[in-house]
C-alpha cells in the first residue's frame, strides 16, 4: 500500500516542494476541528501540524494507519504525548530549525527594553513626544551588565554566545547541565537559583514548560531575591513567570522592567496586568516568527516524516512510541554503555552530541 502523509496545518511552499519531489502521496486539510481530524486521521500513515492542529487523545484515539507526527516548530502542547505514545505513534518536533530567529528575538526584546526604544518610536511617531524632554527615555547600557540565561540549551547557548560578543558577562543555571562551566568556560553555572537571581542584571528563559518550571519567577523571588535593576526577558513558556506578580514587581519598582513574547493564556486578556505598564515590552507570540523560520521548519518537518517512513530513521523525537526498549541480554550492556559515555560528554562539551 502507498504511503501517505496529512498535512493539517499551513506549511510553507518549499516544505510541500519536498514532499512531491519524494513522490509521497500527501493531502493538506487545514482548519479541521477535533471531530473531523479524528474521523480521517486514520487513514495516513503520519500527520503534520504546527499549533494550529490540536492533536488529543480523541484524535488519535483510533490511530489506524498513523505512525508518526512531525510539529514544525518547537513546542508540542498541541500533542497529547501520552496519548501519542500510548498507541505507539512517534512525535518529533523541529526544534533546530528556528534556534537562530529565536535568540535573535530574544536579544531583540533585550535591546528593546533596555534602550527603551517601543516606547520612545511610540511617543515620536504619535506626536507626543517633547523634543527636550526625551531623557524620559533614557535607557541602560548591556554592555558590562550581567545576562543570566536559564536553560543552556539550543537557544540558551546561542543567546549567551550573542551576549558574550556584546560585553555582557553571562552565567547560567541549568539543573540538566553537569558542567561547572559552559562555552569553553565563558559561562559559569550557577547550581542556586536564588543565589542566580542575586548575581544578575538581565535574565531570559529558554527552558521547556511543564510543572519544572512553572513560575520560576514568583511574587516571593520578584520582591525579595532579585535586585531592583533587573530586566526580565521571557520568549520561553508563559507559565515560566507569574504573570500577576510580575505586574506588581514593576508598579512598586522592586524590579525595572520585563519584555514578554508568551503568555499563560493565549491571546492574554483584554485586561491582562502588563498591559498599560511603564519599562514593559509585549510582542505577540513572535519569536520563531521569520520568513527563514517558517520555511526551515516546515522543510525539516517533511523531511523528518520522509526519512521514518522510508528508512526508520528517527529525527526530533519526544517520545519513544513505537521503539522497542526492551534490548536482548547481549545488546543492552552496550546501551547502558552508550547512556554513560553521553552523560560524561554532556559535561565536557558545548556542541551537543
Amino acid at each position: 500500500m502507498a504511503l501517505k502523509i496529512l498535512v493539517a496545518d499551513k506549511l510553507a511552499d518549499e516544505g510541500l516542494e519536498f514532499l512531491k519531489t519524494c513522490g509521497i502521496a500527501f493531502d493538506v486539510k487545514v482548519g479541521l476541528n477535533e471531530t473531523d481530524l479524528a474521523a480521517v486521521v486514520g487513514q495516513y500513515d503520519a500527520l503534520i501540524v504546527r499549533s494550529g492542529a490540536k492533536v488529543t487523545a480523541k484524535v488519535i484515539e483510533n490511530p489506524g494507519l498513523l505512525k508518526a507526527i512531525a510539529r514544525a516548530g518547537v513546542g508540542v502542547d498541541n500533542i497529547d504525548l501520552d496519548a501519542a505514545t500510548g498507541k505507539g505513534i512517534l512525535v518529533m518536533n523541529t526544534a533546530e530549525a528556528s534556534t537562530l530567529s529565536t535568540a535573535e528575538h530574544a536579544l531583540a526584546l533585550m535591546m528593546s527594553l533596555a534602550r527603551k526604544i517601543p516606547a520612545a518610536n511610540h511617543s515620536l511617531k504619535s506626536g507626543a513626544l517633547e523634543w527636550k524632554k526625551r531623557s524620559a527615555y533614557q535607557g541602560t547600557q548591556l554592555a558590562g551588565k550581567t545576562l543570566g540565561v536559564v536553560g543552556l540549551g539550543r537557544i540558551g547557548r546561542t543567546v549567551a554566545t550573542r551576549a558574550l560578543a556584546m560585553e555582557m558577562n553571562v552565567i547560567g543555571y541549568d539543573p540538566f547541565f553537569s558542567a561547572e562551566t559552559a562555552l569553553d568556560g565563558k559561562v559559569k553555572l550557577v547550581r542556586d537559583f536564588d543565589e542566580f537571581l542575586g548575581q544578575i542584571d538581565v535574565i531570559t528563559f529558554h527552558v521547556p514548560g511543564g510543572d519544572a518550571t512553572r513560575h520560576l519567577l514568583n511574587r516571593d523571588r520578584f520582591f525579595n531575591k532579585c535586585r531592583a535593576n533587573l530586566l526580565v526577558v521571557n520568549d520561553s513558556r508563559g507559565e515560566v513567570l507569574d504573570e500577576y506578580a510580575l505586574a506588581d514587581a514593576i508598579k512598586e519598582k522592586k524590579i525595572a522592567g520585563a519584555a514578554v513574547d508568551v503568555y499563560a493564556v493565549e491571546p492574554p486578556p483584554k485586561d491582562h496586568p502588563l498591559f498599560g505598564l511603564e519599562n514593559v515590552v509585549l510582542t505577540p507570540h513572535l519569536g520563531a516568527s521569520t520568513d527563514e523560520a517558517q520555511t526551515a521548519v516546515s522543510v525539516e518537518a517533511c523531511k523528518a516524516i520522509v526519512a521514518y517512513l522510508n528508512r526508520g530513521e528517527i529525527r526530533g523525537a519526544v517520545n519513544a512510541g513505537g521503539i522497542r526498549l526492551d534490548l536482548p541480554p547481549d545488546e543492552a550492556p552496550f546501551a547502558d554503555l552508550a547512556r554513560r559515555i553521553g552523560r560524561l560528554l554532556a559535561g565536557i562539551t558545548d556542541s551537543g552530541i
